[in-house]
């Protein structure tokens, strides 16, 4: 699981950092709230960590703007206040939970294995981008022409619309969309996007896959 952990005290996110690299988590470090909305235009996250107070750009005004751009990544607040209104702000302005400081490693990731065991519900019934549509219900993509898919060419797409115009890696589609199967590896992946690329001229439509085997895979107009 890849998370963004925005964090402007030093020393906490060192510990914070060492906490999740050691439960094998993925984690990038940004240290205000504009360097936080700047990472998630750049890379997809699983989960993202904004503490509330931060300079430059706050959390709550971060993540705003994170939510103004129709991403709808798991987010979980920090903060050294235990007001109720506090909170409310935080989840008004579209946190999905928060850890009032001082707060336990063990709550922390406690909660993240929660939200990995939850990972799937991020999928919607359709999803749209220039001049295609995804149908997941129905494994039926839409342009000029439509087009059904197969199981795993639907999840791969969902996947890639969700985080249109980011690069995402082989090793983060092997980890999303194939749970580590050992018998997948980047070739696996690199079928799959040509399967894609191949429908998608079929269905005449202008989005395209970005990248070449074994790196990263772009989804553009």
């Amino acid at each position: 699981m890849k998370i963004l952990l925005a964090e402007d005290e030093p020393q906490l996110s060192h510990v914070m950092q060492t906490a999740l690299g050691t439960a094998d988590y993925n984690v990038d470090a940004v240290f205000n709230g504009q360097e936080a909305v700047d990472a998630v235009k750049k890379s997809a996250y699983d989960v993202i960590i904004l503490d509330i107070m931060m300079p430059v750009m706050d959390g709550i005004e971060a993540l705003r703007e994170i939510r103004s751009m129709g991403n709808k990544t798991y987010v979980m607040m920090l903060t050294a206040k235990a007001e109720v209104d506090d909170k409310v702000t935080g989840l008004d302005a579209g946190a999905d939970d928060y850890l009032t400081k001082p707060f336990s490693l063990k709550e922390l990731l406690a909660r993240l294995r929660s939200r990995e065991r939850r990972a799937d519900d991020y999928s919607t019934d359709q999803l749209t981008y220039g001049d295609l549509t995804l149908n997941n219900p129905e494994q039926e993509l839409v342009s000029q022409n439509s087009i059904r898919l197969a199981n795993k060419e639907t999840e791969l797409l969902n996947y890639l619309m969700l985080n249109k115009e980011k690069e995402i890696s082989s090793a983060e589609l092997l980890t999303h969309i194939w749970n580590g199967d050992p018998d997948a590896d980047d070739q696996v992946v690199w079928l799959y996007i040509s399967y894609l690329r191949q429908k998608l001229a079929f269905i005449q439509s202008k989005v395209r896959i970005e990248g070449s085997k074994g790196g990263s895979f772009k989804l553009t107009e």
